[in-house]
Parts: structure tokens; C-alpha cells; sequence
């Protein structure tokens, strides 16, 4: 059974490239789904293998941890609500990352901290700080700058059709995983992080099944077209799984508590992959924008330690 003392703390060097590592993985997930997507491969297809490599290793977890595979009386209905809103922001990161590129997508997602900010001031009543409040307002205008918007106004259709409806599912993603965020912090904290997930993976694969059943999303099943997409639908799969397993396994000698921005290296790193593996590229403005929506969430992660 695994040691109950506090595990030793990794060196901060060692422990920042580890999260750049992680946060790699994860933006290789995304590049590799956008790969997938444009060969064919199903929206509902993508996220039934990625959630279920995520299953595997999260249930490996536990059982590893001896676990009990059970939700506190009370919390049932939490965990469904939590499994639901992991479940919409499956489905609408990857439909954005389908249409935008791939660092907007992140981008926009990545702007949860200000919606979780906002939802605790309306649960518990608590404005925010002035502090707050301007870093709010710095992290906006970034994000003005990446979308562009002068250019999206002056000209909508030079944007592409599917960039509105694309921008506006990655907003919708912020807001599930806001909730989900806000769910697993005043919620769900008591539950063993391995188990809370295993339950939530499942969730999030019912609905992905019976969403195929039913043809709720018009060819949600579809297989790749080519051998490209294969390799884009395994590779979100094997990078999604290591980058779970990486923060899993070693969470607790991270320093989290001043070593979580670093995770915001994601958009970072989907930026650099975007380009190099399916040529997609910014202007200097988005590039800009996207640099004042980055020091601005790091500003706000390390304001709320």
C-alpha cells in the first residue's frame, strides 16, 4: 500500500519542466484531435477514445491506491452533475478546436479562472478585488487581440465560416469546466482524485454512447477517411493518457501550490505544434493578444496562491 507520509517535494526545476511536459501532452492532444477531424474521424468517436484511455489509467490508478469505487451519501448527485460538465466541455473543446486554431481554441478555454472568479461572487457574495478586477480587464483585452475582432468586424467573412460558431463553442468550454472546476473544489474535494474521476470518465462515455446511438451528433461515429486520421485518433489518445497519468502520478511532489501557471504553457505549446504539424498560423496582433491572455492568467493564478 502506498506510503501515507507526504511525499518528498520535487526540485522546482525538475518540477516545471515536468508540468511543461505535461502541458505539452495535452496541446498535443488537441493538434492530434484537430489532425483526426479534418480526416473524417467523428467528434463522439474521438472523445469515447480518449475518455477511455483516461478510464483505464484512472481505474489502474485506484485499484493501485485501494480505493473504495463509491460516492459519499449526498454527493451522487454532484458527481453526475460534474461527469456532465466534463462531458460539454469535451464536446465543445474539441468542436472548437475543429473549426479555430487550435491555440484560440485554448486560448479562449483557458480564460476560466475570470468565470470562476465571477461564479463564486454570485454563490457566495464576495466581490472582487480591485486586483482582480484589473487583471480581469487585462486578460479581455488579450483576448480581443487574439480573436481579432476589428478584422472579424470590418470582415466577417474573411474570418472563415466556422470561426464565430467556432469561438463560441470554446466560450462554451470555459463554462463547463468552470462549473466542473467549482463542483470539484466545494463538492466533490473529500473524494479521492482517482475515484472522483473514474466515476466522472464514465459519465462522460454513457452519454458519448448513447449520444452515438441516437445520432444526436450526425456523424459523431464516423471512422477515419485515411491513414492520417488513424494516427491523429490514436495519438490524442496515448497523449491525452500520459499527460493524465504524469499529473496523477506525481501531483503530490509538484508544488502545485507555486508551480500550477506553468501549466498555462499549453496554448504555448498547441501554438508551436499547430504550426509545425498542420501550418496554422497567427497574426502578430493574436500573437500579441495571446501573450497579454497568458501573463495575465499567470498573474491570476499566482494572486489567487
Amino acid at each position: 500500500m502506498p506510503n501515507a507520509s507526504s511525499p518528498a517535494v520535487i526540485s522546482r526545476p525538475l518540477a516545471i519542466t515536468i508540468l511543461m511536459l505535461a502541458a505539452s501532452f495535452f496541446a498535443a492532444n488537441h493538434v492530434s484531435a484537430r489532425l483526426a477531424f479534418d480526416h473524417g474521424t467523428g467528434l463522439l468517436l474521438a472523445i469515447l477514445t480518449r475518455g477511455t484511455m483516461a478510464l483505464l489509467i484512472m481505474t489502474s490508478l485506484a485499484l493501485w491506491q485501494r480505493h473504495a469505487f463509491r460516492v459519499p451519501a449526498g454527493k451522487r448527485g454532484w458527481q453526475i452533475l460534474l461527469g456532465l460538465m466534463i462531458t460539454g466541455q469535451s464536446l465543445c473543446l474539441y468542436s472548437a478546436v475543429a473549426r479555430v486554431p487550435v491555440a484560440v481554441a485554448l486560448l479562449m478555454v483557458n480564460t476560466w479562472p475570470i468565470l470562476l472568479a465571477l461564479l463564486n461572487w454570485v454563490v457566495s457574495g464576495k466581490r472582487p478585488s480591485g486586483r482582480l478586477v484589473l487583471i480581469m480587464t487585462v486578460i479581455l483585452i488579450g483576448v480581443v487581440l487574439v480573436l481579432d475582432v476589428p478584422a472579424w468586424l470590418s470582415d466577417p467573412t474573411a474570418m472563415g465560416p466556422d470561426w464565430l460558431p467556432g469561438v463560441c463553442f470554446a466560450l462554451a468550454a470555459a463554462c463547463f469546466f468552470t462549473v466542473a472546476i467549482w463542483t470539484t473544489d466545494n463538492k466533490l474535494a473529500g473524494m479521492p482524485g482517482a475515484v472522483r474521476s473514474v466515476f466522472t470518465m464514465t459519465t462522460v462515455l454513457v452519454v458519448m454512447v448513447v449520444g452515438g446511438v441516437f445520432n444526436l451528433v450526425p456523424g459523431g461515429l464516423d471512422l477515419p477517411a485515411t491513414s492520417q486520421g488513424w494516427i491523429g485518433l490514436a495519438l490524442l489518445a496515448v497523449f491525452y493518457g500520459t499527460g493524465s497519468t504524469v499529473l496523477f502520478v506525481l501531483v503530490p511532489r509538484l508544488d502545485m501550490a507555486r508551480n500550477a501557471p506553468v501549466m498555462n504553457f499549453e496554448p504555448v505549446a498547441s501554438l508551436i505544434l499547430g504550426f509545425l504539424v498542420l501550418g496554422q498560423m497567427l497574426s502578430l496582433w493574436q500573437l500579441i493578444g495571446g501573450a497579454i491572455v497568458l501573463s495575465g492568467i499567470i498573474w491570476l493564478s499566482l494572486a489567487r496562491h
